[in-house]
């Protein structure tokens, strides 16, 4: 299509960071010759943080520009109408898009059509050109990867607009960056947008420019950012509400040893942490038929106020996968959407489900970033994967808000890690470069310890060959963290307690949020069952009580080394003997009295 030329680029004032109070100044500061176009993109007109933006971009005309917008804010919008202005004003003639999946691309085509840019997602690199029927191109990195120097061509044979969406992926190998860079160095303009935390890793990101801090790390500096907190005092993104849960876990390690902990337990070393959570996520255990149920209950109790909306389960490995659709099926009568990155047809599965009524959808990845499905409401976070970019991208998808009061409903296993980044869910976070190594380590620190014990027939560092055995898993409701505060605690599944968050209604804002979980909370104070102890129970150490644990898990291990008994079996004896709850929940005179009891078998006193 035609557009006429208004002129050239022009330089302005630095932009300026965060959302402007209206958007009449940017709708004004744009070219005459933009005509007013609904809906732009996804939205029916500009929201306030995108008109800021576009100002700021606009008194600048840089030829990059790095916009972090939390995910659900709209940067599909805001690069559309910076995408279509250029054409309009002939600053460039083509578009190309670089998107991380093949889903992605046909996202980005459909919106850009809306507003009358044409790009073609099917376009392979063999063709070497695209029909002339289209403004452009939406590619993958991989595929920029493989051929950088025909992407290089391409650019450099017309002014050409590059938009790198989650321009994180540039950084994914180092062969990566150096081919976004080949490619598109000679681009008239790029536009780099990301919604999420950057790598946890230190591969510089191309075209991101970096700066020194106050502590001497180069860290990423955006042109204008957009974040979770500022979205969701705007009402741009919905409340989210997590919901934790914990229980006892057992399994067998592959030097053949059992194993019982609380999932979550604070005084677990890394290693048992991510056990534990591989364990919980068993398909054949307790735990996830427990927490798929507890969810889908949420998700009825979301759908008496939107009755479209839909739940999401996010897996670790298609096997996973396939087993929680069918915990699902059994549950709901209904069979959820399976979507497997490498299966035929997945891309379609998600449209289907987006345009559709039916309550869940299971998936690995490929739902975990960008993709637009606006009626999912609640979440089921079943993967081992602990970064705080894939934790940001998962919960992403649950954000984008359709009408005013939603909510989003998040399911997690107790784990410190995942109950830590969301606690800090508002926390901007930038790229760094040059942090100390054990700051990168703590990231992928619990996926990669579940990674060692991935392998079957794995040969551990004792030299016994083995594999890992998850033996038993059960679930228990923890906590709701929101807003930076947590509300309940400790409660068994189906109790007054659970339901009493579980019944949230389905149509609330932030506010409305926050003043409902505090009256559950002084509701279940007000019961005695708020801490779960009586009001006038003594005060307990918990300092004493891990010390306690530990000194009793250590005796129960050496028991089990000289008898040969399994480290549960051992556990359940003492139980039997001495009564009281499992090791995570008993008392310090319950603990104190196992102990005794195992230190009499030492000496032959059964």
């Amino acid at each position: 299509m035609s557009r006429p030329h208004h002129g050239a680029r022009h330089h302005g004032p630095p932009a300026q960071q965060g959302p402007a109070a209206a958007s009449t100044a940017a709708a004004s500061h744009l070219s005459p010759a933009f005509p007013a176009r609904a809906p732009w993109g996804t939205a029916q007109k500009l929201r306030a943080w995108q008109a800021a933006a576009i100002e700021a971009y606009e008194a600048r005309q840089p030829r990059d520009f790095l916009a972090v917008a939390t995910p659900g804010a709209g940067k599909t919008t805001f690069a559309l109408r910076i995408a279509t202005n250029l054409l309009e004003r002939g600053v460039v003639r083509r578009v190309t898009v670089v998107a991380p999946t093949d889903h992605l691309k046909r996202q980005w085509a459909d919106a850009a059509a809306r507003v009358g840019i044409h790009l073609d997602p099917n376009f392979r690199n063999a063709q070497g050109r695209h029909g002339t029927h289209f403004d452009g191109v939406a590619v993958t990195y991989a595929q920029v990867a493989t051929k950088p120097a025909l992407h290089a061509a391409r650019t450099a044979a017309a002014p050409t607009l590059v938009i790198l969406d989650e321009i994180h992926h540039g950084g994914d190998a180092l062969s990566w960056g150096d081919a976004v860079r080949e490619a598109f160095q000679g681009a008239a303009r790029r536009l780099a947008m990301t919604g999420t935390p950057f790598r946890s890793d230190t591969a510089a990101i191309p075209f991101v420019d970096y700066a020194p801090d106050g502590d001497g790390i180069r860290r990423s500096v955006a042109d204008y950012t957009y974040g979770y907190g500022d979205a969701l005092r705007d009402g741009v993104v919905r409340p989210v509400l997590f919901l934790s849960y914990s229980g006892a876990m057992r399994w067998r390690t592959r030097a053949g040893d059992e194993v019982s902990a609380r999932l979550g337990e604070e005084t677990l070393t890394k290693d048992m942490t991510a056990q534990a959570w591989r364990t919980a996520l068993d398909p054949e255990g307790e735990w996830i038929p427990s927490v798929l149920a507890a969810a889908d209950r949420r998700l009825s109790e979301v759908r008496r106020t939107v009755p479209d909306a839909g739940g999401l389960v996010i897996a670790t490995d298609q096997a996973d996968a396939r087993a929680y659709a069918a915990h699902l099926r059994r549950l709901t009568g209904e069979a959820p959407a399976v979507v497997l990155s490498d299966d035929d047809g997945a891309s379609d599965r998600i449209d289907e489900f987006s345009a559709g009524r039916s309550r869940w959808m299971v998936a690995v990845r490929m739902v975990s970033e960008g993709v637009d499905v606006p009626r999912l409401a609640v979440g089921v976070y079943a993967t081992s994967t602990a970064t705080p970019l894939f934790f940001a991208q998962a919960v992403g998808r649950f954000v984008r808000v359709r009408k005013r009061g939603e909510t989003a409903s998040v399911f997690l296993p107790s784990v410190p890690q995942l109950l830590a980044l969301a606690a800090t869910l508002e926390l901007e976070r930038d790229h760094a470069l040059d942090r100390p190594t054990d700051a990168q380590e703590e990231d992928v620190l619990l996926l990669e310890a579940n990674r060692t014990e991935r392998g079957s027939d794995a040969v551990g560092e004792d030299g016994v060959a083995g594999t890992f055995q998850a033996l038993e898993a059960q679930a228990s409701f923890d906590r709701v963290l929101f807003d930076g505060g947590e509300f309940g605690t400790g409660a068994d599944l189906g109790s007054e307690e659970e339901l009493d968050f579980l019944g949230l209604p389905g149509l609330l804002d932030a506010d409305q949020v926050r003043t409902l979980l505090s009256q559950r909370q002084a509701e279940q104070v007000g019961r005695g069952k708020g801490s779960g102890r009586p009001a006038d129970a003594p005060r307990v150490d918990h300092r004493r009580l891990a010390e306690l644990r530990k000194e009793l898990n250590a005796l129960v291990g050496a028991w089990a080394r000289r008898s040969g008994q399994p480290h549960g079996s051992v556990h359940t004896e003492l139980r039997r003997r001495c009564g009281g709850p499992e090791v995570a929940t008993a008392t310090a005179e319950q603990l104190e009295a196992r102990t005794a009891l195992v230190r009499d078998w030492f000496v032959g006193r059964r």
